[in-house]
């Protein structure tokens, strides 16, 4: 009996948490996977590996690039992408098991990512303004100034940050262990405002939050449960919201504007690679070009012509 598109797929996955990739990437492909085995079945009535043809990627490639959000907005390069990195792995899956015989994952391609300035940075001043307006005065307050504080200081991931545990902060030496994508884990140092509020969170304000005594994680909810990644969207959503600064913010704001900060005063790049567990350099090359603000001081810094103006007005 031909098994279904739908059922190898589960051996793909299945596959691929061999290979220990993170939880996180294995739903972005269950996703990805799934969208394109309803679109297949849908338009072409095709379910079985055996019925797949290039039209279908060709066809499939032009769906990506017409199709609209619910809000009538066309998906953004990195979106398609994702989207084609899951085919794609799947198509070549299914060639090395000889479930289809030619490299169907060919006739698909990836998009061209525009190399645009990151956005949704903050200042210095503006994270300094965020964390000084948050209540500390009671332990949900604390708890959320101590979150800011950490995602600023280290740079780490959302996904990272609910998933520390508290054996993972070393006081004494002012770092943490965090476990990154494909389960790789890296050490972070603690900066000292980060240290002295996490050490206060974790000695006065930690065993007042959390319900479930056996738990060892670093952050709980309102509830008393362990931070998921939605808590902790949620609570930045909301303090976002509530902002008098113009920057939309979310849990990967904190991470760039660290990253930002740290390649505005000249830290080696590679030191910043490491911190933010990125596997190549390649991925600082948005933080490494120059904003409007660096640029128009450069000027007035440098060119003859300013300090000519400089030196009239003295």
């Amino acid at each position: 009996m031909t098994r279904t598109l739908d059922s190898l797929s589960r051996d793909f996955l299945d596959y691929r948490r061999s290979l220990n990739h993170s939880p996180a990437t294995i739903r972005t492909f269950r996703t990805n996977i799934g969208y394109f085995l309803a679109w297949l079945e849908r338009y072409y009535r095709v379910n079985t590996a055996d019925r797949l043809r290039k039209a279908h990627l060709y066809a499939y490639q032009k769906h990506l690039d017409r199709h609209r959000t619910r809000r009538g907005l066309p998906l953004k390069p990195n979106s398609i992408n994702s989207r084609v990195k899951a085919v794609k792995a799947l198509l070549r899956w299914l060639h090395e098991r000889n479930y289809v015989t030619t490299h169907l994952d060919r006739y698909l391609r990836y998009l061209k990512i525009p190399s645009f300035l990151p956005t949704s940075v903050l200042t210095h001043a503006q994270v300094r303004k965020e964390i000084g307006r948050i209540d500390t005065t009671h332990t949900i307050g604390y708890r959320d100034r101590t979150i800011l504080e950490l995602l600023y200081s280290t740079g780490i991931r959302a996904g990272e940050l609910v998933g520390t545990q508290l054996p993972d902060v070393d006081l004494e030496h002012a770092c943490a262990t965090v476990t990154g994508k494909g389960n790789k884990q890296r050490i972070v140092p603690l900066g000292r405002t980060a240290l002295r509020v996490l050490e206060t969170y974790i000695k006065a304000v930690r065993p007042f939050t959390f319900k479930e005594r056996v738990s060892q994680a670093l952050f709980f909810n309102r509830r008393g449960r362990p931070l998921n990644q939605k808590n902790l969207n949620d609570m930045i959503a909301a303090r976002s919201g509530s902002s008098k600064i113009a920057v939309h913010y979310t849990p990967h704001t904190f991470r760039r504007s660290c990253a930002t900060e740290l390649i505005r005063n000249n830290a080696n790049p590679y030191h910043v690679k490491e911190l933010l567990g990125h596997e190549s350099i390649e991925s600082l090359k948005p933080y490494t070009k120059l904003t409007i603000i660096d640029l128009k001081k450069t000027h007035a810094k440098c060119h003859p012509r300013e300090r000519d103006e400089q030196r009239e007005r003295g």
